[in-house]
């Protein structure tokens, strides 16, 4: 017990800077745990895995609260949507919010018509 009393006296004066400098690149996001529970909880019943309605999630409460809307009034306007128009949008959201270096998107598997296939000499 003396060992954690001696831990707490040594206390440098740096320890306020260094601090301070450990965090200066990262910004506190804290939102009520309602918000976040019913985004991610949103995400989840429209077939999202845990990790994509936490990252989705994370970037609608943030989006939400630069716009100044309320998340809820978010989430019943998404209501409507189908699986379909839920992804691009999604993706959209998520493009928006990424490095301006890459992007999300979706590849298309084109199926070769073999009428025409059966045309061309080799």
């Amino acid at each position: 017990m003396s060992s954690i009393l001696t831990l707490k006296e040594n206390k440098d004066s740096s320890d306020n800077v260094r601090l301070a400098f450990d965090r200066y690149f990262t910004k506190e996001i804290s939102y009520p745990s309602n918000k976040v529970d019913a985004v991610v909880g949103f995400f989840r019943s429209r077939g999202f895995d845990e990790e994509a309605a936490n990252s989705v999630g994370s970037v609608l409460l943030e989006q939400s609260k630069i716009d100044n809307i309320n998340v809820f009034e978010l989430l019943d306007s998404l209501k409507v949507l189908d699986k379909v128009k839920l992804s691009n949008l999604t993706t959209a959201i998520l493009n928006a919010n990424r490095s301006k270096i890459s992007k999300l998107g979706y590849r298309n598997e084109t199926v070769p018509n073999n009428i025409e296939a059966r045309n061309i000499i080799y």
